[in-house]
């Protein structure tokens, strides 16, 4: 037990935490220099996975946050009417297939990212909505009605910030222009539909072989009884 307390300590005060500390804070500079944080951030090795898992996380707890504290003036969900599970992968699950479809695409028109890249710029391009999306959390508990309106236009400035940021984060990792950027985005939109697509028709066709077993179990039961 001491030396798993030793390893935890020497992990906090040694350089592996300050290295994660300082990737973590580069994501401030990322989200006002997109062009050039984007590429420093996987060509110059800036950013580290752990700062990226963080800032996924950060994304996750704010959204349940604004679920659960945002006035109702603005937040019309009933909290006990939320499931957890499916509000995580509500954001989870998008991401994990944009970035698949994202990497899909991109190795076959020679995109320069790997998967992990990609993943990591998705992720550090979240800080504008975690930066934004807490203050307003509480700014919608001390506003009027009237007032409640710039809750809504903070927030849709945080998500047009996060997607031109993964936009500007596509374009510097796979090497690509304005147009290549814009069309192998577009692209990825359109594989993550497929992808999805073809996920519910699988456990469409999983669950109608259940029911197709189950009925025949049933016949078969009926009969031998």
């Amino acid at each position: 037990m001491s030396n798993i307390i030793s390893k935890i300590l020497g992990f906090f005060s040694g350089a592996g935490f300050k290295n994660y500390l300082k990737s973590l804070k580069y994501s401030l500079y990322m989200i006002l220099h997109p062009f050039d944080g984007s590429w420093d951030l996987v060509h110059e090795k800036r950013g580290t996975m752990a700062a990226a898992h963080t800032i996924v996380i950060l994304t996750l707890l704010t959204n349940i946050w604004d679920t659960r504290f945002a006035n109702f003036m603005v937040n019309h969900t009933r909290w006990s009417e939320v499931n957890i599970i499916m509000k995580l992968a509500s954001i989870l699950v998008p991401l994990f297939i944009w970035v698949l479809a994202n990497w899909c695409l991109t190795t076959l028109f020679d995109g320069k990212g790997r998967f992990k890249d990609i993943y990591m710029a998705t992720a550090y391009s979240f800080t504008p909505y975690v930066l934004i999306g807490i203050p307003m959390i509480f700014v919608s508990n001390v506003v009027t009605l009237e007032e409640s309106v710039f809750y809504t236009y903070f927030n849709v400035f945080a998500l047009i910030w996060c997607v031109f940021l993964i936009l500007c984060a596509m374009m510097m990792i796979h090497d690509y222009g304005l147009a290549g950027g814009l069309l192998s985005t577009i692209a990825s939109v359109a594989g993550m539909a497929v992808i999805m697509f073809i996920i519910l028709l699988f456990f469409s066709l999983i669950g109608d072989a259940i029911a197709y077993f189950v009925s025949i179990y049933k016949e078969v039961a009926l009969r031998m009884g």
